[in-house]
């Protein structure tokens, strides 16, 4: 008889919906470690403006892929199915169940639908995409893609120069375009069984969710997130071109370091853009194969999602943690 796959918890949701705190507060009933899902919060000095849980609750509960990356260093989706496959297994090894946490859904689909055999990174090919694009600008690159792969030119704004560059060169490496690549067949299935658990607005209005929105962006500020960006600022070796700091609030600050804006500015196009980003992390969510939803403000939120996973066989236990 075929032995039951481990159980693996992926707990989703938009930002600013509560899942960090209901994966504590889950971490309370059975034995359970918490992966990171979160492409922010795996920087080091970055803790207020990506929502990173107290030193007081990661030391409580053990956290895995947070806080462990400098953030002048890239970190891809490849990388993190890699470390999380890593930690997934280690922390099924001590008998515990693994909670993946986050609003990265990127970094949810790599891990369980695997990813594409891409090339790696080509040093001169990059810098020769870069000096054109400081010729002539980015959507002038953007208009170069949308001519030899107008599928991946549609899913990328003429700004967004890390994604411009990296479909530019997969396409001049292989020969073919991004979108080919991304139609071929992927990794095996992993040996887990992925409990999808997303949190959003199912009978809460999502003008809710806006509100609460607005209202952690403003306790950020109010934590110390400008002068948390410009130490980052200050270091002279980090831009806005990277990974890192084109994270949603962290790029409207440095862009008011920078005096391109104003803070009334800055505020405003941040609370913007971490709306969009609940936005695309919804429509991400109405896609999600086997996926089990609750009510982010849900009164018996805690007591549903623990019936829900005691029925999918996590055993539930009074003092996991002692």
């Amino acid at each position: 008889m075929q032995s039951k796959a481990p159980v693996v918890i992926c707990l989703m949701g938009p930002t600013a919906s509560g899942k960090t705190d209901l994966a504590v507060n889950l971490s309370e009933h059975f034995a359970s470690e918490i992966i990171n899902v979160d492409s922010a919060q795996i920087y080091q000095g970055m803790d207020i403006g990506s929502g990173k849980p107290s030193l007081q609750i990661r030391q409580k509960v053990p956290h895995h892929l947070m806080d462990f990356l400098d953030p002048k260093i890239p970190y891809n989706a490849a990388q993190f199915r890699h470390d999380a496959i890593a930690c997934i297994n280690e922390i099924l090894e001590r008998g515990k169940v693994p909670i993946l946490v986050g609003g990265t859904m990127l970094y949810f689909k790599v891990l369980q639908q695997g990813l594409s055999s891409l090339p790696e990174a080509n040093d001169a090919l990059r810098k020769r995409l870069e000096a054109w694009a400081d010729r002539e600008g980015w959507a002038a690159l953007h208009k170069a893609l949308y001519q030899i792969d107008p599928i991946t030119a549609n899913r990328i704004k003429p700004n967004d120069s890390q994604r411009i560059q990296r479909a530019l060169e997969i396409a001049e490496i292989t020969g073919k375009p991004m979108s080919f690549w991304l139609s071929q067949p992927k990794a095996d299935p992993l040996p887990f069984e992925f409990l999808n658990i997303a949190l959003i607005p199912v009978t809460t209005p999502r003008t809710v969710l806006h509100e609460r929105i607005l209202l952690r962006f403003d306790a950020m500020l109010e934590n110390g997130l400008v002068t948390e960006v410009e130490k980052l600022f200050r270091r002279g070796d980090l831009n806005d071109s990277l990974p890192a700091i084109r994270s949603v609030g962290y790029r409207q600050v440095w862009q008011y370091l920078m005096g391109q804006m104003s803070y009334d500015e800055m505020h405003e196009k941040a609370i913007a853009a971490t709306r969009q980003l609940a936005k695309r992390q919804l429509t991400w969510l109405r896609q999600w194969p086997m996926l089990t939803t609750f009510d982010f403000l849900a009164p018996e939120l805690l007591e549903s999602v623990l019936d829900f996973l005691k029925k999918h066989g996590v055993m539930l236990t009074a003092s996991p943690h002692v």
